[in-house]
């Protein structure tokens, strides 16, 4: 009951994040579901992450709610552990991570840091890339 909870909660996002897997595989990209997330690479909105977007230029990957979209398999490889976080992140926070986001990054600006590097939930997501040292 707990995860359809969860699911239902990011569930407004994750549909922005099927309609982009909609775009990506009818324009040659490829999706698989891994740990309950779909991932998606390739297609049209690969070149869209490629170009990149204002505040923090071209990315590998990005999270919209339980689907994952990325430049390339390798790019979903390479990022999965960042962008899981980001998927409990949308389970913790659901619509709202829409608007936190982009506040977090302004607030890291304000205080003189980069509005995507120190953005607080890019640190989170950067602290489950690698295991706690022991």
């Amino acid at each position: 009951m707990l995860r359809v909870a969860i699911y239902l909660w990011a569930l407004p996002v994750t549909l922005v994040g099927l309609l982009v897997a909609l775009i990506a595989r009818s324009s040659g990209g490829r999706q698989q579901r891994v740990d309950g997330v779909l991932e998606i690479s390739g297609g049209w909105p690969a070149r869209v992450l490629r170009h990149g977007f204002p505040f923090s230029g071209s990315v590998a990957a990005i999270t919209l709610g339980h689907v994952v979209v990325a430049v390339s398999q390798a790019a979903l490889d390479a990022t999965r552990a960042h962008e899981r976080a980001h998927v409990r992140q949308f389970e913790r926070w659901g619509v709202l991570m829409v608007v936190l986001y982009p506040v977090a990054g302004v607030l890291a600006a304000l205080r003189g840091g980069h509005a995507y590097i120190d953005n607080v939930f890019e640190r989170e997501a950067r602290a489950a890339e690698t295991p706690p040292r022991q």
